[in-house]
């Protein structure tokens, strides 16, 4: 007789073994019908799962966490069913769930089409209307081997073939299809009501260029209509942000083959780049640091010592000279302790802030670059604080407040916090990962700051706080980073003499605020879709005259806005007034400014804004107050009218 307890620790007990439905109908009939899963024991399991003997369940419905992947994993399912009915001869393959969605790989004769994703989604549409029900299955291997040779899919008995042992194997039927799986999935087709196919794609079988090209189709499933209603317009706003098609409309930098991942800045790119480079210089001696450059190029030995050899040696691009093996460095920590090892440091030297806008390499798949966000070749924001254990807390707290000032001047006010623990490969005691992870955990607490724990997604020398930023279209980007490393150091000889005159070893504290700056500016490109706040943005102004009787005051008032340190251009072409305003207001320029013959008269100038304010006649001296007054405030809490303009 099991005895069932739900999640308010209430319990039901039955004269029979009994499923996850058995029991939600129990409940009620309302549930029952919004029933899509079960957890049992902590394990995602099917509705008509039996639970023979006592056991705790939770029924999943659309409002639980786990119905998304739920959702998204049976809908790639009715995708394959959809396409084997209309493209019979096409063989299925795999069909996972991935972020934002799923995918679906067939081969078939010929290429899918635009058209024929269109015939798919309404085929998609009908089966769900259908309520076709799942039904689980398991069968031995050699028979599940035998009946998809039997259905000639012989991408799945590859799949079968790769499974060792002889375990059995789960199948699920939905009507006339039947797919390899380890499920779980819905009870029927008509759970699904939100989904859209998105795009085509080529994809290798197994990721292997020496096997077939695959053709898949991607989509994305959601709870409800309005849900998906969202997503498609974040996806459509995001398409129209794209840093690339911005980048190249403002001609801000390329990408070329003969340097794939290595970024070509153009002048107005650069501009953007030194201005957040400035910033950043200045924000860093504000609160303590100093800045370093350290080498490019390293003797491979001090990877191996550091670690990072075995970690990433696949990923470091490598060069033999004088018979002797050097790496590109791949990141700055271990050269800042070369930095940290010149002379001998006292605990009054600590803690020591040591940083570097480190030009770092790494041999990125081909396959992963993208733009700028992805690149092999990046600067990073990259500091280390070398402390003492006590001073762990203090440190990073002050990193905190640090981060979140500059995160508050560039726009972005919602932070998620993150803390990833240590991963199964690592280096160091457990007692340093205890001490190094508990400390972090502490400093988030002392913020009363809410965040989640990533099991085993930490460094392999040390746990690290994640800070990830939700810009003005919802998507998450994961930017800072501070990470305590307990093993580092020891391992590359840094040492400080303590107050008792006896030899110690430092904490180094790894962090990072903007992640890379090519990665960063992409984001902000994104972010302010282009119309970037006055204070980035590559030109700040553009001085234009009517006639080319104003040419002389034009170039005038460019070079007073200029010698105050603003990004002014002057245009005096001979085009029309409103031919200048549009183009310039295309390239996103913050302020457009016109004089004609009554401002060379008084001297002044018409200021209107790239979204079509018009802020009247300023006199040189309001105006130079003005733009200058934006640039110093840096558009504090201006995310909202800035990113959105337009």
């Amino acid at each position: 007789m099991p005895i069932i307890t739900l999640p308010d620790d209430s319990t039901r007990q039955y004269p029979n073994p009994v499923t996850v439905m058995d029991v939600a109908a129990d409940i009620g009939a309302g549930l029952a019908k919004a029933t899509l899963a079960g957890i049992v024991d902590g394990e995602l399991v099917d509705a008509s799962h039996v639970m023979e003997g006592d056991a705790r369940l939770a029924v999943v419905t659309n409002k639980s966490e786990e119905a998304l992947p739920l959702l998204r994993h049976s809908t790639a399912h009715l995708l394959a069913q959809a396409v084997k009915q209309l493209f019979p001869k096409a063989q299925v393959s795999i069909g996972p769930v991935i972020e934002g969605g799923f995918y679906y790989d067939f081969d078939y004769e010929r290429s899918f089409t635009p058209e024929d994703l269109e015939s798919i989604e309404k085929r998609m549409k009908e089966l769900a209307e259908q309520a076709i029900s799942l039904q689980r299955s398991t069968v031995s291997r050699d028979d599940a081997l035998q009946m998809f040779k039997d259905m000639g899919e012989d991408y799945k008995t590859q799949i079968i073939d790769s499974i060792p042992g002889n375990e059995t194997l789960s199948l699920y039927a939905q009507g006339d299809f039947t797919d390899l799986c380890r499920g779980p999935h819905v009870p029927h087709t008509g759970h699904l009501k939100a989904f859209k196919l998105t795009k085509l794609a080529g994809a290798y079988w197994r990721g292997d260029s020496n096997n077939a090209m695959l053709q898949r189709i991607y989509g994305t499933a959601f709870a409800n209509p309005k849900e998906l209603k969202t997503y498609l317009h974040n996806l459509a706003e995001a398409e129209k942000r794209d840093h690339r098609r911005i980048g190249k409309q403002q001609d801000l930098f390329h990408l070329q083959d003969e340097a794939p991942g290595m970024v070509f800045w153009h002048p107005k790119g650069w501009a953007i780049y030194l201005a957040v480079e400035n910033y950043m210089r200045e924000q860093q001696v504000k609160h303590g640091y100093q800045e370093i450059k350290t080498p490019q190029v390293v003797d491979f030995s001090l990877w191996e010592r550091s670690g990072h050899a075995d970690k990433f040696g696949d990923d470091m691009f490598t060069v033999q000279t004088d018979d002797k093996h050097y790496a590109v460095k791949p990141m700055n920590c271990p050269c800042h302790v070369q930095v940290f090892n010149q002379g001998l440091k006292s605990y009054r030297d600590l803690p020591l802030r040591l940083a570097e806008f480190g030009s770092c390499h790494r041999n990125e798949m081909s396959g992963a670059l993208h733009g700028i966000m992805r690149v092999r070749a990046f600067t990073q924001d990259d500091a280390h604080v070398f402390c003492t254990e006590a001073q762990i807390q203090e440190e990073v707290s002050a990193f905190i407040d640090f981060l979140h000032n500059v995160y508050d001047d560039f726009g972005f006010t919602e932070i998620i916090y993150r803390l990833s623990t240590r991963p199964p490969n690592r280096v160091g005691s457990d007692e340093a990962w205890d001490k190094a992870e508990t400390a972090l955990a502490q400093a988030l607490d002392a913020k009363q700051l809410p965040w989640q724990e990533l099991p085993g997604e930490g460094a392999f020398y040390g746990p690290k706080i994640e800070f990830s930023l939700k810009d003005c279209i919802g998507r998450v980007w994961q930017c800072g980073t501070m990470q305590v490393d307990f093993s580092m150091p020891g391992r590359l000889d840094a040492s400080y003499i303590d107050e008792n005159g006896e030899r110690q070893i430092p904490v180094m504290l790894h962090r990072a605020i903007l992640g890379s700056f090519e990665r960063f500016i992409g984001i902000l490109i994104e972010n302010f879709e282009g119309k970037l706040p006055l204070w980035l943005s590559p030109v700040q102004a553009v001085v234009m005259n009517i006639t080319d009787k104003q040419s002389s005051f034009v170039e005038e008032v460019a070079e007073v806005l200029q010698n105050s340190g603003l990004r002014v251009q002057s245009d005096v072409r001979n085009e029309k007034i409103g031919f200048k305003i549009r183009e310039w207001t295309l390239q996103r320029v913050p302020y457009l400014l016109v004089a004609g013959d009554r401002e060379v008269e008084s001297r002044s100038i018409a200021v209107r804004t790239r979204n079509g304010e018009d802020l009247g006649v300023l006199t040189l001296e309001e105006l130079n107050l003005m733009l200058n007054n934006e640039v110093a405030n840096r558009g504090r809490g201006a995310v909202n009218t800035a990113a959105k303009e337009g």
